[in-house]
Parts: C-alpha cells; sequence; structure tokens
C-alpha cells in the first residue's frame, strides 16, 4: 500500500485517542522484550496529557478512522543548549511498519520542534533496533553511542532513600 495513496492524517491526539495509544505502548513493550512492563493506564494518559498542566504532547498517525501510529514528546531543558524535546517513544503497529508511517510521525515531531524553537530533539534507541538506528542516521540525527542511559525505577527510589 503506497501512503500517498492511503487517506493517512497525523494529527495532535485527544483524551478518546488514549485507549488506542495505550494498545500502542503495550506492542511497543512486547517488541522491546519487556510485555509485561506497562503499568501506565489509560486514565494516567488523559490526565497526565490532558490536564491543567499537560506533561506531554501526542502526535497519532492515522488511517481510515484507526490509528496506527503514534509519538509521544515532552519538554526538557538541557543546561547547554536550553529548551529541547524528548521523543519518549515512536511506535507504529507492526502491519504499518515499512508503509512511512513511522517517517510522517517523525516528521511531525521535528516540524513541531522547530515551531516550537527548540535547540534540540532528544531520544533513546536500542541498540539491537539496527533498522531505526539506520533510519535515524539516514536523516541527520546523531546516534551517540558513547552514552548510556541511567533509569532508577520506583523500587531503586525507595531502597536509595531508605538506606541514606
Amino acid at each position: 500500500m503506497n501512503l500517498k495513496t492511503m487517506n493517512k492524517i497525523v494529527r495532535r491526539s485527544t483524551p478518546a485517542d488514549m485507549p488506542q495509544v495505550l494498545e500502542l505502548i503495550k506492542e511497543l513493550a512486547v517488541f522491546e522484550k519487556e510485555p509485561d512492563a506497562v503499568i501506565v493506564t489509560v486514565e494516567d494518559l488523559v490526565k497526565e496529557g490532558f490536564g491543567k498542566e499537560p506533561l506531554f504532547t501526542c502526535f497519532v498517525a492515522e488511517v481510515a478512522n484507526e490509528i496506527v501510529g503514534m509519538a509521544l514528546i515532552y519538554y526538557r531543558f538541557s543546561t547547554w543548549k536550553g529548551r529541547a524535546i524528548h521523543l519518549e517513544d515512536l511506535i507504529v503497529k507492526e502491519s504499518w511498519r515499512g508503509k512511512g508511517m513511522g517517517e510522517a510521525l517523525y516528521k511531525r515531531v521535528i516540524e513541531y520542534a522547530a515551531e516550537k524553537k527548540v535547540k534540540r530533539i532528544e531520544w533513546a534507541v536500542l541498540n539491537w533496533n539496527v533498522g531505526a538506528i539506520k533510519f535515524y542516521e539516514r536523516s541527520g540525527a546523531n546516534v551517540m553511542k558513547d552514552w548510556y542511559i541511567a533509569q532508577m525505577d520506583e523500587a531503586g527510589i525507595k531502597n536509595y532513600l531508605a538506606e541514606n
């Protein structure tokens, strides 16, 4: 199927889209080999993305009233550069991969960053996701291989505070 001949829409998400967005998040967790890691709920997504002070912006790719992809972003601040955007996830349903949908979402994120005049867009990519790495490099992104991502989960936070 040719993306140019499809009736596709890339638009900002609404609260009503969050059930389908959550399904995409769960599909990504399976792809990333962590199928049981998702604990966020539709209610969390609606509350945190559409409340008084939204924590994120989400774009969805839609074909024939079906959401087939999404990109979720939020602001960060770089002490070196200033305002930045973090691309948390860019997800396309497996059946829609390779049809340009991911590129359409990626382009929309970059357009949004330009509209907001941010100094940088950042994201993480798994080292085994060679297709994504090649795509990002072809697009002009610098995939930094000399940095590690550090995270502390809820249990780690509690343990650290209990011990210190």
